[in-house]
């Protein structure tokens, strides 16, 4: 088990016997919460980390003492803060890193994503999810959980028809040529990508072949309102939270998305895309 698993399962137990230590049951809980039942589940059971605001809502639910509020929002810290390695995160629960990610979109209004090399998760079709999940585990030795992360995955694209919040999005055109999945996988990835930049509050770019690129592409990063930055490596999994750290890809996704071509100048660049990989259908 991770150092980080264990630290939100120490945490998890913690809410636990906060809980109980005033005779609710999870399910009353969650109601006083306003939240779903599955999520106090979720945070007790170490397969969701809480939030700064999770843990001070769940302290004022059960009456917890200033000094047990705040020794919890310094292990919620700490978590967020920690930057484990890919591979430990993955062996800690596809499906668990998911529920996390599903819950910080919850909280975002503003979401800017720059992928250099894959379609965004909010985007993916089902199968094109199975097929990276797949070799996310085989790299990651992650838990056998594809079916759960799946499905997790697909109710985390519920958010993209919330009109309330806006999406925007770029990607090189190479990153649609990564052929991660089948040929006709692939092309049911493209026709949806075609489907939600229809979207109106969903802004899809892609930057042709031949555009001069402002800066090179190494990593993805997605930016959460302007308060967090997620940048991946193979090996990191970095949260940034420093307000300089937050301007610069800022900056960096507004250079991109100024080379980018959005709208029918978008769908284009994806029909012809898609035309490839019909051309590789065998019948």
């Amino acid at each position: 088990m991770t150092s980080f698993q264990q630290a939100r399962i120490d945490l998890g137990g913690q809410l636990r016997q906060l809980r109980e230590a005033v005779h609710l049951s999870g399910k009353e809980l969650a109601e006083r919460l306003r939240w779903q039942p599955s999520k106090v589940s979720r945070l007790e059971n170490a397969r969701q980390t809480p939030t700064e605001d999770d843990v001070v809502a769940w302290a004022q639910a059960v009456s917890a003492t200033p000094d047990t509020t705040d020794e919890l929002i310094r292990q919620v810290i700490a978590l967020a803060e920690r930057h484990d390695s890919w591979k430990q995160r993955y062996r800690s629960g596809l499906a668990a890193i998911q529920e996390d990610m599903r819950d910080l979109e919850a909280r975002t209004k503003l979401f800017r994503a720059f992928e250099p090399g894959i379609v965004v998760g909010l985007l993916q079709t089902a199968e094109y999810a199975r097929h990276v999940f797949r070799k996310v585990k085989r790299l990651y030795s992650a838990a056998d959980q594809i079916d759960a992360a799946v499905r997790v995955r697909m109710q985390r694209q519920e958010i993209l028809y919330d009109r309330s919040r806006t999406f925007r999005f770029v990607v090189p055109e190479s990153a649609l040529h990564t052929t991660l999945a089948p040929a006709d996988v692939m092309r049911g990835q493209l026709d949806r990508l075609l489907a939600v930049s229809t979207l109106p509050n969903v802004e899809f770019g892609v930057i042709p072949f031949g555009t001069e690129l402002p800066s090179a592409p190494i990593n993805g990063f997605w930016i959460y309102n302007d308060a967090m930055v997620g940048v991946a490596t193979m090996t990191k999994d970095l949260v940034l939270r420093d307000p300089d750290d937050i301007a610069f890809y800022v900056n960096a996704f507004d250079a991109y998305a100024k080379v980018a071509e959005f709208d029918e100048g978008g769908r284009e660049v994806l029909i012809r895309i898609l035309h490839a990989y019909r051309k590789q259908d065998p019948h």
